[in-house]
């Protein structure tokens, strides 16, 4: 199983961090060990002073498959769920003016956390979905599937293209604005349409 995240997808999260809106998707990927679930505390790093929420909706892959067509797209994945892209952005900012790869800013333990997942079958439409981050009781980020500027099915055809899918790997398809920091003591509460899905504490 691997983790494959996009980038920028939300063109105002693009403008918040002053980054250029892209015109293709940017992927980066996490190892299997930064999975955490079961609502379980989130144990901030020593290695970084600055590690920000991101909240995405994530995609549960159902087949494997590559060269996947765009029409076909949405037969490889059944579930949805929602995630937190933990990153430090302290090591990130320095990657980015070094020109380095993100991954020691993206791809520590524990920094994929993951939900439970919903059939798709159970939302009217995968492009008029909400979903919502709170920081103790604070709503941080208020995301909405129609701004996306890359579409689930747009996303996995342009990966597949590059790398195969396979069952059970995960994409998280990017994250609205809001995003901010975490301190110890914080609680993270998170919903999609309506139906909690995240409720863990930062240690």
């Amino acid at each position: 199983m691997k983790i494959i995240a996009i980038g920028r997808n939300y063109a105002a999260h693009a403008i918040e961090l002053n980054n250029a809106i892209p015109t293709k998707p940017v992927i980066f990927l996490k190892p299997d060990t930064a999975i955490l679930k079961d609502n379980k505390p989130f144990y901030l790093p020593d290695f970084s002073s600055d590690i920000h929420y991101e909240l995405e909706v994530v995609l549960k892959i159902c087949k494997e498959g590559k060269h996947i067509a765009e029409k076909f797209a949405a037969n490889y994945y059944e579930e949805i769920g929602l995630g937190v892209d933990f990153t430090a952005r302290d090591i990130q900012a320095e990657h980015k003016e070094k020109g380095l790869p993100w991954e020691l800013a993206k791809a520590f333990d524990h920094s994929a956390v993951i939900s439970n997942f919903i059939p798709k079958s159970e939302f009217k439409d995968l492009y008029d979905l909400r979903f919502e981050l709170q920081k103790n009781g604070e709503r941080k980020q208020n995301g909405h599937t129609a701004n996306l500027l890359f579409s689930f099915e747009k996303i996995i055809a342009f990966v597949s293209k590059y790398i195969t899918l396979k069952k059970g790997d995960l994409i998280f398809t990017g994250t609205p604005e809001g995003v901010g920091k975490v301190e110890h003591g914080d609680r993270l509460e998170a919903w999609l349409e309506g139906r909690q899905l995240l409720n863990f504490d930062i240690k």
